[in-house]
């Protein structure tokens, strides 16, 4: 096991593997910004190093500062948290380079999954299921409805060398193919001077469901059931809870099977997520996450697992602490990911925080590196804390959350806590009657205007 484990993070998520470190009896070494001397994170960690300016790019992004502090404080390994390097693979093969232990999958892993196209290809191959389409260009437009018949309508022709929503068509039915197909390649060939187009199957109600898996990097893999992820503004996740509440027991169990059979397969290390589209009972690939999840302590939650202590076993060496057949779902969880942002225009508000108070009781758990008289800095992310409450059932679970953000205060700043307090009052919520565009919908209806 490590002496010494350097977190190249910050925040509620450096904060959170200094506790797992602290508990497995590992010295924890905290790296920072001038701008966050002051952070719970530095305060928490046994050591601390400065590693730069306020500017991301010149500290928390640094290869060669991130390297330096692990070589003068003698850290073994590093955990990189999420967001800024956790899924750079350059940064884990340098890593490597220089004899130390990157807390998380190989370069290799990391470098198929972020390329989409290549984790599209890699994924299809090992059996996991993906949005039906062409595959590729289609050259006229009999081939084109010969696709539609094939993946069934509504469908959506897309650029080959799209981007910005540009070279986009919606056929809702056969009779629009024609129209579709032929504007899809005019706007693309105007726009990127390639009139190439493929077709994909459009899903219209998608929910946004996410798979746990969990690899020890010789071959074998478990999951740990899904997470809804579908309340999202601008494609940024707003709230998430664990099980998802529309997919069923047989349903879990055949997707999960395929997302741990095939990280199994590529000897896959540590926590990713595989993450897909779902509706009317069939899953649809979108990407691989190789890291970990802001969202991890609902999973956490429902299993009774430290996901993060787990990585860092594996990547010790050792087998993971439980088999497939050992994880058994408990009760519902719900995140709230509460932002230092004013609402309804989300606008950010960083400043100081002059009464921070966290609630508390039975199944609550805040992760958060506010204190009073902390100063929220400008120049990062916006998450401020993670509210997560565990129940017996997805009922009792909102009911802990609504009672838990009312004890919620944080003053000083504004934040999204009035969002989630609306929220929670909505019928189509506690049904659980909700998909990916569903929050900007709501958005738009009670506040009016979402972006001001």
């Amino acid at each position: 096991m490590f002496d010494k484990i350097l977190i190249a993070n910050r925040g509620e998520i450096a904060l959170r593997v200094i506790r797992a470190c602290r508990e497995m009896g590992i010295a924890s070494v905290a790296v920072h910004s001038t701008a966050d001397s002051d952070a719970m994170h530095v305060r928490m960690a046994d050591e601390a190093s400065c590693i730069g300016p306020p500017s991301s790019a010149d500290s928390y992004l640094s290869i060669p500062a991130i390297i330096s502090a692990c070589e003068v404080t003698g850290a073994q390994a590093i955990h990189p948290g999420y967001g800024f390097l956790s899924e750079n693979a350059r940064f884990v093969q340098i890593v490597e380079d220089h004899g130390l232990t990157f807390i998380g999958p190989t370069a290799e892993h990391i470098r198929i999954m972020g390329d989409k196209i290549t984790a599209i290809d890699t994924i299809k191959e090992l059996g996991v299921p993906c949005v039906p389409g062409s595959g590729g260009g289609v050259p006229d437009l009999e081939t084109a409805k010969a696709f539609g018949d094939d993946i069934g309508y509504p469908v959506i022709v897309k650029a080959t060398a799209g981007g910005g929503g540009r070279g986009m068509k919606v056929a809702e039915t056969a009779a629009d193919m024609e129209m579709a197909f032929q504007t899809a390649r005019s706007e693309a060939k105007a726009a990127f001077g390639n009139d190439e187009v493929y077709i994909e199957k459009y899903l219209t109600t998608p929910r946004h469901i996410e798979v746990q898996v969990f690899g020890d990097g010789k071959g074998k893999a478990v999951h740990l059931a899904e997470r809804d992820c579908s309340l999202q503004r601008r494609h940024q996740k707003v709230l998430e809870e664990a099980p998802g509440p529309c997919i069923t027991e047989e349903e879990r169990a055949r997707i999960g099977k395929i997302c741990a059979d095939a990280v199994a397969r590529i000897s896959y290390a540590g926590a990713g997520t595989i993450e897909f589209l779902y509706e009317k009972g069939e899953f649809y690939f979108i990407e691989m996450n190789t890291r970990l999840q802001v969202e991890h302590p609902v999973t956490e939650a429902v299993f009774g697992i430290d996901l993060v202590r787990e990585q860092i076993r594996v990547a010790a060496g050792l087998p993971i602490s439980f088999e497939q057949d050992d994880l058994v779902i408990n009760g519902h969880a719900i995140e709230a990911r509460i932002n230092a942002e004013r609402v309804p225009n989300f606008s950010p508000s960083p400043g100081l925080i002059t009464q921070y108070h966290a609630p508390g009781g039975l199944g609550v758990r805040m992760d958060s590196a506010l204190y009073d008289g902390y100063r929220v800095p400008p120049y990062y992310d916006s998450l401020i804390a993670k509210l997560i409450v565990h129940g017996r059932d997805r009922e009792e679970a909102l009911a802990r959350m609504a009672r838990a953000l009312g004890e919620l205060i944080v003053d000083g700043v504004d934040t999204t806590v009035p969002l989630f307090r609306d929220l929670m009052q909505d019928a189509d919520l506690h049904k659980g009657d909700y998909n990916i565009h569903w929050l900007e919908h709501w958005l738009h209806r009670t506040y009016a205007s979402p972006d001001g």
